[in-house]
């Protein structure tokens, strides 16, 4: 794993994905927006960019196709519709995801959690249930395969 990432011109740097549990996020980058530690906000919030919340959070987030980090020293009360969610704060709401979410060691999560994948740190706090969508069957042949069995010689000494 690298431990640096070359910047573009812009002096951005360019995630094509989002930080996996216990990594660390840079400080700029490309399409991602943060809510700041002191940054309370009330209402409703949605982008069309990666978002990471470090603040204190009120209200519902609509976040459809886009990854949504909770951060340590974020405080949510919502419901959020995200396409991927990792948790390392707090939340107090349902999530709703197409894809994964993932508590982090030290999160602490109180609702219902809809999801494709789940995945859960040791020491991750959760109250609520779980509810992963059913994913499409393989195909099965109506008639079961008939398999002849193998004859074999018996060879004498």
């Amino acid at each position: 794993m690298a431990m640096f990432r070359k910047a573009d011109s812009d002096g951005e740097l360019d995630i094509a994905s989002p930080p996996k549990i216990g990594q660390a996020r840079p400080i700029r980058a490309k399409n991602v927006s943060v809510i700041g530690p002191t940054l309370v906000f009330k209402g409703e919030l949605s982008a069309d960019e990666d978002l990471v919340i470090e603040g204190c959070i009120e209200g519902t987030i609509a976040h459809h196709k886009k990854h949504l980090t909770i951060g340590k020293q974020g405080r949510v009360k919502a419901d959020i519709h995200a396409d991927s969610v990792i948790i390392e704060g707090q939340l107090i709401g349902d999530i709703y995801s197409e894809g994964i979410v993932s508590l982090a060691k030290g999160a602490d999560v109180r609702g219902n959690i809809t999801c494709d994948r789940i995945v859960m740190e040791d020491g991750a706090r959760f109250k609520g249930k779980i509810d992963m969508r059913e994913r499409p069957k393989a195909i099965v042949p109506k008639e079961p395969v008939q398999i002849e069995p193998v004859k074999t010689e018996k060879v004498s000494a």
